[in-house]
C-alpha cells in the first residue's frame, strides 16, 4: 500500500511546505488540496510544480477536489471547465487521479433512480474529459446528512453503471462511519474500482453532529478502523491510502510535527493489514 499525506491536514501551510514535510515524515506521496495548487500556480509555472515534487522524491497522488458535480444546471459548464484546467495540471506533473464530490440532495422527494441517472450522465461526460488528459476520476461519497450520495453501496452502484475504467471510488473512513454505511457494503466492492482510501478518525459524537472539524488522528476516535481495514484487505485492496484530516486545531500545530504524528498513527493502524511502501 502506498501511504500518502493529505494537504488538507495542514490547511494553513503552503504547498511547498506540504511537499517538504511529506518527505521528512516518511510518506512517499501527497494528495494535493486544490486551492493550494491554485495559490502556487499564481506565482509559479507548471514546470516549477513538477520540479517541486521531483526534488523531494514525492509522488503527486491525487488532486482533491472538484465539488458538487451534479444537479448544477447552467453552472455545469464551470465543472467541465475546472476539470479541463485540473486535467492539464495533473497531466503536467504526472498525477493520475482527480477526486470528484457529489452534490447536496436536490430534494427530499427526488427518487434514487433520478439521482442515479444524474450521476451516471455527469460522470460519463466527465470521464470523456478526463480521458483527454490520461487521468482518472475518483468519486468520493460524503457521510453528511445533506449529501445525495452517502454510502459505499450508493457510490458503487453509480460507478458500476458508469462502467468506465477511469471512474472509481474514494473510500473515506470518516464519511463511511458518518453516512451509516455497513461493513458488509465494503465486502461487495470491486477492489479494482477503489482508487483511494482516506484514513481518518472522529470524535465520539452523534452522527448528525459530525463535521470535518471533528476529525482526529487515526486510532484516537470511534471509527471502526480495524474492521474497515480488515474488510478492505479481505476483498484484495492494495491501492493508496492518504491521511486526510480537516481539524482546525491541527492547523495550529507545527506542520512537520503533525506530518510525523500522522505517519506514525497511520502505520500503527494499517500495518496489521497491509504492507506499507
Amino acid at each position: 500500500m502506498q501511504l500518502a499525506f493529505h494537504s488538507a491536514t495542514t490547511m494553513t501551510s503552503d504547498l511547498e511546505t506540504d511537499v517538504a514535510i511529506t518527505a521528512q515524515a516518511g510518506f512517499k506521496a501527497l494528495e494535493l488540496w486544490v486551492e493550494k495548487i491554485d495559490r502556487f500556480l499564481a506565482a509559479h509555472t507548471l514546470t516549477d510544480l513538477r520540479v517541486l515534487f521531483e526534488n523531494h522524491h514525492i509522488i503527486p497522488l491525487a488532486i482533491n477536489s472538484i465539488e458538487f458535480i451534479a444537479f448544477r444546471g447552467s453552472e455545469y459548464a464551470q465543472i467541465q471547465a475546472r476539470l479541463h484546467e485540473l486535467g492539464k495540471i495533473a497531466q503536467a506533473i504526472g498525477c493520475p487521479t482527480i477526486v470528484v464530490v457529489p452534490s447536496p440532495s436536490p430534494g427530499r422527494d427526488v427518487p434514487w433512480s433520478d439521482i442515479l441517472a444524474e450521476y451516471v450522465k455527469v460522470l460519463r461526460d466527465l470521464s470523456d474529459i478526463a480521458s483527454r488528459y490520461q487521468v482518472r476520476l475518483s468519486f468520493e461519497f460524503l457521510g453528511f446528512g445533506w449529501c445525495s450520495v452517502r454510502t459505499p453501496r450508493a457510490a458503487s452502484a453509480i460507478v458500476r453503471q458508469v462502467a468506465r475504467d477511469n471512474v472509481g471510488l474514494t473510500i473515506d473512513a470518516a464519511h463511511f462511519y458518518g453516512g451509516g454505511g455497513l461493513l458488509s457494503e465494503l465486502d461487495a466492492l470491486n477492489p479494482s474500482q477503489i482508487f483511494a482510501f482516506h484514513l481518518d478518525d472522529l470524535e465520539d459524537t452523534p452522527k448528525e453532529a459530525i463535521h470535518d472539524s471533528r476529525r482526529l488522528l487515526p486510532g484516537l476516535g470511534v471509527v471502526p478502523l480495524d474492521d474497515i481495514c480488515a474488510r478492505l484487505k479481505h476483498i484484495g485492496y492494495t491501492g493508496p491510502c492518504a491521511v486526510e484530516l480537516f481539524r482546525p486545531e491541527y492547523w495550529d500545530w507545527d506542520p512537520q510535527e503533525l506530518a510525523i504524528k500522522a505517519h506514525q498513527a497511520a502505520i500503527k493502524v494499517l500495518s496489521p493489514y497491509f504492507q506499507i511502501e
